[in-house]
């Protein structure tokens, strides 16, 4: 059965549909930005790129949303989050990237507490150890962030001072300083 439509209802309903397309890809429709939430960790979430289940590790996690993707990719350190976007390959279009704010949960067995990875504090050299060896702390307020190294060292960084030779994933092993 064919319906023929009038041009106009034809073109208000090719509009509706190229919105709805553009919303759902992760673009502006109607003025306002589609907005993108942190996911939480479950037992069985593991790391785009080693398999690692995050829950049995410690330190900070990140996430990487990518537009026309469902899932995130999930890091057990953002080390490796740093590592793949600031990546000279990386073609995926980001939406949203998240950290947890060390400040917040704890360090052994972080839980929520997800942040903007963009507007976190990083603290880079600290004796913390995160699940790959050396980790980058991240934080939503300076002040946390700054208190951190007065007890365990570092140095702290915007996500913007982070350059690709920092974050390196030459394995955690050869930081290792107990084998």
């Amino acid at each position: 059965m064919h319906i023929s439509l009038p041009i106009f209802d034809r073109r208000l309903l090719a509009a509706c549909a190229a919105a709805a397309l553009l919303a759902a890809c992760g673009g502006e429709s109607g003025g306002g930005k589609a907005s993108v939430v942190a996911l939480e960790i479950d037992r069985s979430t593991s790391c785009s790129l080693d398999g690692m289940l995050l829950a049995d590790y410690p330190g900070p996690k990140a996430q990487i949303h990518y537009s026309v993707v469902a899932r995130p990719d999930w890091f057990c350190d953002t080390i490796e989050m740093f590592n793949v976007y600031l990546n000279p390959e990386q073609a995926r279009r980001v939406t949203a990237m998240f950290v947890q704010d060390m400040g917040k949960t704890d360090w052994d067995k972080p839980v929520g507490h997800w942040i903007d990875a963009k507007t976190a504090f990083y603290v880079f050299g600290s004796k913390r150890l995160g699940s790959m060896g050396p980790s980058a702390a991240s934080f939503a307020s300076e002040a946390d962030a700054k208190a951190f190294t007065a007890q365990y060292g570092g140095k702290v960084l915007r996500f913007d001072e982070v350059k690709p030779d920092m974050v390196l994933l030459d394995g955690g092993a050869l930081h290792d300083q107990s084998m």
